[in-house]
């Protein structure tokens, strides 16, 4: 772990460092460059924790796309999901025929995701499929099909690139496991 940062010292291990994550989005973002060739791709990027890897994923698509952000909540300043989904910031633009990219930082319990992918479909988008940095198909509680993944994970409480606990570790450049002593 890199003693220079404060921040470093929550943690218990790196589970990815930022090297990794950047390999990790490159290859996504080929696949995604492949598999949306002539489609109308709109992006959609899940506020605040997905933002980093929004970013750096949307400069390795080589196409034409557009972008849209919402913002969803179901946790609070809990660890564990209340199940509840609000929706909190919606589009700015229709999505009537077009491909949307849904881009959030992980999958946990599939919820989140399930609400808002049926609330997308039913606005006529062409399609809806699902990106994400981390995925944690252990702690699924509906099925969700995760079409674009970068890592699975196992079921550990983690913190960096985007991902925070009360709002704070989104600026670590890498992935780790949050010292439990931190949250509980």
């Amino acid at each position: 772990m890199e003693s220079n940062w404060k921040l470093y010292q929550d943690l218990e291990t790196i589970l990815y460092s930022r090297e990794q994550i950047a390999e990790g989005v490159k290859k996504l973002g080929q696949k995604i460059t492949q598999d949306y060739q002539g489609k109308d791709l709109v992006m959609i990027c899940i506020l605040k924790g997905a933002t980093p890897f929004f970013a750096d994923l949307m400069r390795e698509i080589d196409l034409p796309l557009t972008i849209d952000f919402m913002v969803v909540s179901s946790y609070g300043a809990s660890t564990k999901t209340s199940g509840e989904v609000k929706l909190v910031k919606d589009l700015d633009r229709s999505i009537q025929g077009k491909d949307v990219l849904v881009v959030e930082d992980i999958v946990d319990t599939g919820m989140t995701l399930s609400y808002l992918k049926r609330v997308l479909e039913g606005r006529q988008a062409n399609s809806v499929a699902i990106a994400s940095l981390l995925d944690k198909p252990s702690r699924r509680k509906v099925e969700l099909d995760v079409q674009y993944s970068c890592f699975e994970i196992p079921d550990a409480f983690v913190v960096g690139y985007g991902l925070d606990f009360d709002e704070k570790y989104r600026n670590l450049p890498d992935v780790g496991v949050l010292k439990p002593e931190k949250y509980l």
